[in-house]
Formats: structure tokens, C-alpha cells, sequence
């Protein structure tokens, strides 16, 4: 449901009175939308997907059994932090003294924070915060020829960094701790999208998915509605899940987050 802003912020804040949709899971999307909110943005939100543990967890729960034999274990967004932590908590014990004397790189800011509010310091974030960025990185700390590597990750979802790493050698193991599912339309967000909007966000490929995938169940024109409003991807893997589609992200901030998506679509739109 839309939150009206119109009354709560000066007419001159950057995204004052524009209506913004912000695509992302219900369990992620506060942060996003208070930022576009407080930037005066009237923001629709539409979660087009929920998140859930995946069919099973046997490939993590075995992992978790023999975790001293990897050298690295790889965190590739929150929700996967979110998900592996409550995994090796599940039968007691606090799971960072579990990782104490493991190697642990993040594939970017939102994760790394994920793992600091879990009593863990990364040992590895890239400058480039994606998959190819962190392959890159774990090679240059010598992730190579017999390197056991321990990805918890989405059930579905890009396999460019276990491929790269294991071109050079290293033994990858990718360990499902949640999958994403499509998440039921609202009415009345519907209502509001065939009117049009100002601008729509994507933070993922799946939000990308999933959003056509609810335009059309719901016979509205994405062309249409697309084509009439700025569109703001969070990153280059987003933007191409958008280009195979037919559509061209307006907007794609130099940082790969959600502060920075909100900041490039503010300077955007003020023209």
C-alpha cells in the first residue's frame, strides 16, 4: 500500500510527491522505503517476492558438520547471512564462536553489515560488489587449486562465482538456505500501477522477474507503464535481467546499495 508523504516533507525535497514503487521483499524493504520517504517520495510498496527456506537443507547441514575444512565461506547477500546464521543456530551454540578461525568474505556492503550485527567481521568485501568482483578478490587472497570454498546462497541464483572459482582449481560447494517465491499481489497496488507511477525500483533479477510476472497476471501493460516511468536498478546484474526483457534501467547508481539506488534516482529526478 502507498504511505503518503505529501503532508510530512517540504515541497522542495527531491522526490517530493513523486510515487516510487519499491519492488523488494516485505522482510527487506523498510530500509528503502524510509530513504525514498524521507526524501519526500510517495513511495507504493509492492513486494513481488517473499522469502523461504528452500525443498531442504541437507547440502548446508552437511557443510555445517565439517565447516573447519573449508578456507573460505562465502556470504553472497543478507538474506543468505540471515539464513546460514539461524541454520548453525538451530541446535544451540552461538554461531559466531562456531565461524571463530574461518575465513569469511561478503559480497558487499548490505552483507557485510549483515554479518557485523552477528558478531562477525568479514575478512574480505571487493570494490566491485558482485560475483565477478568477489571471484576476483578471493583469487587475489589465494583462492585457487585445492581451496575448499562454502557458498550459502539462494537456491536459485547466478552460478558466476562458483564457475570462476573452480576454473582455477578450488572445490565449491553452493548450499541453499533460502529460495524466493512469488509474493501475492494487493489489489489495491494494482489499482495504483494502472495509473501510472513516477518511478519503480528493482533490486535483483528476481524483482525484475517476478514484477513482469504480476503485470501481466494482472493484464497491465508493462510496456506502457515501464516506458512512462523512470526506471532505477540497484546494480549491472539487475539492469541486464532488464535488458533481456526488452526495457533499459534510467538509473544505476556507481555502488551497488540501496542508499546509493535512492541518491541516484534523487539526482535523476531532480533533473
Amino acid at each position: 500500500m502507498a504511505a503518503d508523504t505529501d503532508d510530512m516533507h517540504d515541497p522542495g525535497a527531491p522526490l517530493a510527491g513523486r510515487s516510487v514503487v519499491v519492488t523488494r521483499a516485505r522482510e527487506q524493504a523498510a530500509g528503502l522505503i524510509g530513504e525514498l520517504e524521507a526524501l519526500g517520495a510517495r513511495v507504493i510498496a509492492c513486494p513481488v517476492i517473499r522469502i523461504i527456506d528452500p525443498p531442504d537443507f541437507s547440502a548446508v547441514d552437511a557443510a555445517i558438520e565439517t565447516l573447519a575444512s573449508y578456507d573460505w565461506i562465502v556470504l553472497t547477500s543478507a538474506n543468505g547471512v540471515e539464513r546460514f546464521i539461524a541454520r548453525l543456530a538451530r541446535d544451540g551454540g552461538e554461531p559466531a564462536r562456531k565461524l571463530e578461525g574461518a575465513h569469511i568474505a561478503a559480497v558487499g556492503s548490505a552483507t557485510a553489515r549483515a554479518l557485523v550485527r552477528v558478531g562477525i567481521a568479514p575478512d574480505l568485501m571487493p570494490d566491485d560488489f558482485r560475483a565477478e568482483g568477489l571471484a576476483e578478490a578471493l583469487r587475489s587472497r589465494g583462492v585457487g587449486e585445492g581451496a575448499r570454498v562454502l557458498v550459502p546462497r539462494a537456491l536459485v541464483g547466478r552460478d558466476v562465482l562458483a564457475n570462476k572459482l573452480q576454473a582455477v582449481g578450488a572445490h565449491v560447494d553452493v548450499a541453499p538456505v533460502y529460495q524466493t517465491v512469488p509474493a501475492v499481489a494487493d489489489p489495491e497496488v494494482l489499482e495504483q500501477l494502472r495509473g501510472g507511477v513516477d518511478a519503480i525500483t528493482f533490486t535483483s533479477p528476481s524483482t525484475v522477474k517476478h514484477f513482469l510476472a504480476f503485470l501481466e497476471a494482472a493484464r497491465i501493460d508493462a510496456g506502457a507503464l515501464l516506458d512512462s516511468a523512470v526506471i532505477a536498478a540497484i546494480g549491472p546484474v539487475t539492469s541486464d535481467a532488464l535488458r533481456v526483457r526488452g526495457f533499459a534501467a534510467d538509473v544505476e547508481p556507481e555502488v551497488f546499495t540501496a542508499p546509493a539506488l535512492v541518491e541516484a534516482l534523487a539526482s535523476h529526478m531532480r533533473g
